[in-house]
């Protein structure tokens, strides 16, 4: 058996564990289709970044097995088997949702179905609405074929000029709704945009025989390129990078199944693609389209209700500093309120005792209150420092002009180390007070937005402990210079000390095993793929360390597997929100140690980017984040095992009570950390 399973196809298990939260009857039928449409969103950008990196290995002639036995070649073929596989599954499942839609009045109408009265509506429609705002571009030896923009649906025609055969090609314009609505007298009826356009496509053809119509849709390279030694201006370079992206090489082509076999092969040929990049569609292509559906809001229980955060009563406060002062402060969103660490740093900004404000910032949300705060903290005269992420991958464009604002507004605006990709969550408030300065941090596992804290379940600590202070004033002074190390008392930083100190962690629980005591770690993250990681479990599996792993997604470990990994579970969840937070725990023989960090065990983050792990220092809070651990451990609702050979098996209740760890934080009710920790204690 190999030692690592391959990290592509895992993604693609993680991505099908998702797919599979839409067979779930229990929740409404559009949070069912939302996890279809997340599945394409999510597939999407796995072609524009992985398998576009895989098929450059292919084209450079790389040909190099992986950790996990393949070749690039190998893997390229294994996804486009795997990918199909999954789109048949996620059609049938969309299938099942819009029955059930139809069921509760809501019918979709494909264009077989035009006729009649409906059609002549649509006629109606597409000549006053659709017509004026399409683009048809023939294709001759004077028109070349049109460029495609990335993940745009667009319309192929084959069409018979003079006995000879010829393509255009209209593009599906976005400025309009795609589903369009028809009101019926016993049924709200809906039909797609594209099939409109089909169905009259003869009107933009005037004069020309159609043989032959389909819809596709083309998947580009969108990773960037930087060739960062030529950058003397780097945000001028990404930004040229970021404008560059759309002209990137097809990887895939999307077509509906049953398309004319010419318009195939000219497409394939127009792309440069092989048989493995074509998928053939059996339904609606883009499914990420149903986000955009909108049904009437007269017709109820197609959606859950939207879980509102709760303002925990530490929040009610105006003083935001004496809060700290008086205890550390935890934050776990969204089960509790971002709005608390939006209104640290907006204090901030307006407190005249407060000297200097510097940020990480790496996705922020379009209208952020966060970065208005650090406008207006400039305007006032503050020292404010934010370094902006411009490799944050598809938000450089958002966070090139976060910078440009903030540069105007006088904030000190940094962008970083040279190759290394800031994805640390910190911010360093200087206070004066009492004639001394005092320094308030906060840290996190996720990004400043307060978009994403309604969605993702991410931890944040702000305290005012002096060591925390010191060494989070070393570690602006780190990014914003030159320094080529980093010494710090409490922090961890990825690239310098990150890596040697999860394995002395690990080692820790190691050589307490072999004196005779319990070994325990329970670690939780997005992905788990670093071969070193890997390997150190493995060590400490066969030392006798019970490790319990939580992974949301990619995980190469191969878990229970004899004289290898037999003391190591590793079990994934997906919900109502998505997790994202990392949490690392260590039994340290009766001594607990809790971390959190922005990093997960993957090369990168351990290796290419800053990074941060601390400490939890606050015992209640520990013991708190300890006890939300185990209530991961204890899901048997949304929760998935990783067995020996590679498959996800459903966790189920089989006979004992159902958990579900998004449900029970949800609905906890809290007052102060005592009373959290002995409501929780009582459910696991």
């Amino acid at each position: 058996m190999n030692r690592y399973f391959n990290r592509e196809l895992s993604w693609l298990k993680f991505n099908e564990r998702v797919l599979e939260q839409a067979t779930d009857s229990s929740m409404p039928i559009l949070d069912r289709l939302k996890f279809v449409s997340i599945f394409s969103s999510n597939l999407d950008e796995f072609f524009m970044v992985r398998v576009a990196s895989i098929k450059e290995l292919m084209i450079a002639g790389y040909s190099v097995e992986d950790d996990s036995g393949y070749f690039p070649d190998e893997v390229f073929e294994k996804i486009s088997e795997n990918v199909s596989m999954l789109l048949k599954r996620q059609h049938e499942i969309t299938r099942e949702c819009v029955a059930e839609l139809e069921d509760k009045g809501i019918r979709i109408l494909r264009r077989e179905d035009f006729k009649g009265d409906t059609a002549q509506e649509l006629k109606e429609y597409f000549d006053s609405s659709v017509f004026p705002v399409l683009t048809p571009m023939a294709v001759d030896f004077g028109r070349p074929f049109p460029f495609v923009s990335n993940k745009t649906l667009n319309i192929v025609s084959k069409l018979s000029i003079d006995d000879n055969l010829k393509l255009a090609i209209v593009e599906v314009p976005d400025v309009l709704d795609r589903f369009i609505k028809l009101e019926r007298a016993k049924e709200t009826t809906y039909v797609l945009l594209e099939d409109v356009i089909v169905h009259f496509i003869e009107e933009i053809y005037m004069g020309q025989k159609v043989l032959a119509n389909s819809v596709f849709r083309v998947t580009r390279d969108a990773d960037l390129n930087i060739m960062e030694d030529d950058a003397d201006d780097l945000l001028m370079v990404i930004e040229e990078a970021v404008k560059k992206r759309r002209w990137g090489d097809a990887i895939r082509l999307e077509i509906e199944e049953g398309a004319d076999s010419w318009i195939e092969s000219e497409l394939e040929k127009i792309f440069k693609i092989g048989g493995n990049q074509l998928y053939r569609i059996c339904g609606m292509l883009d499914l990420a389209g149903w986000f955009s559906f909108k049904p009437p809001k007269r017709i109820k229980g197609l959606k859950g209700k939207a879980y509102v955060p709760r303002t925990l009563p530490f929040m009610s406060g105006k003083n935001v500093f004496k809060t700290i002062r008086e205890g550390d402060v935890f934050i776990h969103n969204p089960y509790d309120s971002f709005d608390f660490v939006v209104d640290f740093i907006k204090k901030a900004s307006m407190d005249p005792s407060v000297l200097a404000i510097k940020q990480t910032l790496y996705r922020v949300s379009g209208d952020s209150e966060i970065i208005n705060a650090l406008e207006d903290a400039a305007d006032r005269g503050k020292q404010v420092t934010a370094l902006v992420e411009l490799m944050a991958r598809f938000d450089e464009e958002n966070n090139i002009n976060w910078a440009k604002k903030l540069e105007k507004k006088g904030v000190h605006v940094i962008y970083g180390i040279y190759g290394l990709k800031t994805h640390s969550k910190i911010t360093l408030v200087v206070r004066r007070e009492s004639k001394k300065i005092k320094r308030y941090v906060h840290l996190g596992t996720g990004n400043y937005n307060d978009v994403t804290a309604k969605l993702y379940t991410d931890m944040h600590y702000l305290t005012c402990r002096e060591d925390i202070g010191t060494d989070a004033t070393i570690f602006f002074n780190m990014v914003s210079g030159f320094s080529s190390k980093m010494t710090t008392q409490h922090l961890s930083v990825s690239p310098y000390t990150l890596r040697e100190d999860f394995y002395k962690l690990i080692d820790r629980e190691i050589k307490h095993v072999k004196e005779g005591n319990r070994g325990l770690m329970i670690a939780k993250m997005n992905s788990l793929v670093d071969k070193g990681i890997v390997d150190k479990l493995y060590e400490a599996s066969n030392a006798g360390v019970e490790i319990k792993l939580i992974v949301r997604g990619i995980c190469t470990l191969v878990p229970g597997v004899a004289g290898m990994s037999e003391n190591i579970t590793v079990k994934s969840i997906i919900g109502e929100f998505l997790e994202h937070s990392r949490i690392y725990y260590f039994y340290n023989n009766h001594h607990p140690k809790i971390y959190l960090s922005s990093a997960d065990w993957m090369t990168r983050n351990l290796d290419r980017r800053i990074e941060l792990l601390f400490p939890i220092a606050d015992k209640k809070i520990a013991e708190r984040i300890h006890l939300i651990l185990e209530l991961y451990l204890k899901d048997n609702s949304r929760s998935w095992k990783l067995m020996a050979g590679g498959e996800y098996k459903r966790i189920g209740k089989s006979g004992k009570r159902r958990i579900c760890a998004h449900e029970t934080l949800k609905n906890l009710i809290y007052e102060n950390n005592d009373e959290f920790i002995k409501r929780l204690k009582g459910i696991i």
